[in-house]
């Protein structure tokens, strides 16, 4: 069993704050392994399923009939913890959150998780705004690797090395926790065929009206070959056969299911950039067949899953962007902190590429404190990365296990 980082956070979660905890991300990635940990750790959870018959029941007997279950009227050292796991199945799933919260808030520690519908799905009643922080968990990285503990409140961590085995299963299996775990090639071509069958068919079909299944899934493979690279709406439209706006619907659809997510140019100070086209990445590299592909994106993935986490945990307003001109100037990736580019990454298969000079322009244009060229192949150097202002070629195990 692999230690998340995650259940520091929901500990830190109800530590500090009454509010209900989301916790939201692809499917598989860990979701309730984690909470059921994290219950656990509090001496009393429960855990409920709506996909458990007698568990539904229960739910829609309303919150009066699990608050009974739960026994919340008992006086208790400290409040129990409740898991709700796929209960936004259920087209009622935020008026009962509401009800549930309204009355027994101060008595229950409350989690809510599932796969990525919380996103997706939508039903009318009041808003939840208010009553819960969400949470985005991501797939295994280097830094979690590394030390599989949020830390304290600074954003950037020393350097810790990662055993070789460990980064080779992350670069062949990608960062889901059981095919990493498991690191065998069988289980992993089973795995990946069953779940590109749920996120296809059954979570399309039941969370849209999407009808044309076969065309997003061919979408869906058009940008795994196109990972990193300047796409356009029109160029997918003629591809599909399929119009503009129909396209941006499948594209949105398709990351909020968690199977890719979209960067943005950032044009701040920069002169002659591009400020529409987006780039896609996807959530599992280990799906892509390029290898400087995939090593842009697995470097993707670890900055995303870093400013995600510093947002989430009320660090500041992070994101992440890329930037290139009109000339063709390009850094790969841009972490931006409270409106502010932060530093700039630029990745490389081989250390021994020369620096590219994209890095020292648009870091004097944008005014990032530090730019990077990450190195993928490069052995690990134990050396904070951040001590550098001056653009600097670091290896990827350093950098990345800075971060989360």
């Amino acid at each position: 069993m692999i230690d998340r980082i995650y259940e520091e956070l929901i500990e830190e979660h109800f530590a500090e704050n009454r509010q209900m905890l989301f916790l939201m991300g692809p499917r598989q990635v860990g979701k309730t392994t984690s909470c059921k940990r994290s219950s656990e750790r509090f001496g009393e959870g429960h855990y409920l399923n709506w996909d458990n018959r007698d568990h539904r029941r229960m739910i829609l007997g309303g919150p009066q009939r699990v608050a009974q279950y739960l026994e919340l009227s008992r006086l208790r050292e400290e409040p129990p913890m409740v898991v709700f796991d796929e209960i936004h199945k259920w087209e009622k799933w935020k008026d009962f959150l509401k009800g549930f919260f309204d009355v027994y808030g101060t008595k229950v520690r409350i989690i809510v998780t599932g796969s990525a519908r919380l996103d997706v799905f939508r039903s009318s009643g009041d808003s939840l705004m208010g009553r819960y922080f969400a949470y985005r968990m991501h797939p295994l990285s280097p830094g979690e690797l590394a030390r599989p503990t949020a830390g304290s409140d600074a954003s950037i961590r020393r350097p810790v090395e990662v055993a070789d085995e460990s980064w080779e299963a992350l670069w062949e299996y990608g960062g889901f926790p059981e095919p990493f775990q498991r690191s065998d090639e069988r289980f992993y071509n089973r795995w990946r065929r069953m779940r590109s069958q749920l996120l296809f068919r059954e979570d399309l079909r039941e969370l849209t009206r999407i009808r044309e299944l076969g065309q997003v899934e061919i979408l869906a493979e058009l940008i795994a070959q196109r990972v990193g690279a300047n796409v356009t709406y029109s160029g997918f439209s003629r591809d599909l056969d399929a119009s503009v706006n129909t396209i941006k619907r499948w594209l949105e659809t398709l990351e909020r299911l968690y199977y890719c997510f979209s960067l943005r140019p950032w044009h701040k100070n920069v002169a002659r950039s591009l400020r529409k086209q987006p780039k896609y990445y996807l959530w599992d590299w280990s799906l892509i067949d390029d290898k400087g592909a995939r090593a842009e994106n697995l470097v993707a993935c670890s900055l995303l899953k870093a400013v995600h986490l510093w947002t989430d945990r009320g660090l500041g307003e992070f994101g992440l962007y890329f930037i290139r001109d009109k000339q063709q100037n390009e850094v790969d990736f841009a972490v931006v902190r409270n409106g502010e580019p932060w530093f700039l990454v630029e990745v490389k298969s081989s250390g021994s590429r020369p620096l590219s000079g994209a890095l020292a322009r648009f870091q004097e244009q944008t005014g990032a404190k530090h730019a990077f060229q990450v190195a993928l192949n490069a052995e690990y150097v134990d050396r904070d990365c951040f001590e550098f202002t001056e653009p600097t070629i670091v290896p990827a195990r350093t950098l990345l296990t800075q971060l989360v």
